[in-house]
């Protein structure tokens, strides 16, 4: 993955960025705790980061978004370092990391250590994504549902 340059601190321009935004995301929570709208406040603001991204960021995330939904219903959407990501009872499950957010070659789908995907004493946290087609969706589709602990 390109990076830029990196500072004195041992963070790019680009991991500063994701942090801030992290830190955002966690205001807007504590604002939002106790609210009736929460979790449509919550789809709301990672449709409109769906919505801001180059066009084929957008249209991949825009894939993933509508496979997970389908897939997973009870996994709430919500964004993560200003990334698309869908949580279960408070964590991070599944993430979408678009090319252009790190400047990298391709799209991440990726899942946090909260995803049922354990298969042996090793297996794979995270796919490099390029274009979306029926494989790739049949294939994101089972994985999200094994994550979500879906049969």
């Amino acid at each position: 993955m390109a990076r830029e340059s990196r500072s004195s601190a041992g963070f790019s321009a680009d991991e500063r960025a994701a942090m801030k935004e992290y830190a955002a995301e966690l205001k807007a929570e504590k604002q939002r705790k106790g609210a009736a709208d929460k979790a449509a406040l919550d789809a709301q603001d990672l449709l409109e980061k769906i919505a801001a991204l180059a066009d084929g960021d957008r249209e991949t995330a825009q894939k993933v978004h509508a496979i997970v939904t389908s897939a997973a219903p009870d996994l709430a959407p919500k964004t993560w370092y200003g990334m698309p990501a869908y949580y279960r009872d408070g964590k991070a499950v599944v993430f979408f990391q678009p090319a252009g957010k790190f400047k990298a070659r391709y799209s991440t789908l990726g899942f946090n250590d909260g995803a049922a995907l354990d298969d042996g004493a090793m297996w794979p946290t995270s796919y490099a994504l390029t274009t979306i087609g029926p494989a790739e969706e049949k294939q994101i589709a089972e994985l999200v549902r094994r994550a979500a602990g879906l049969p």
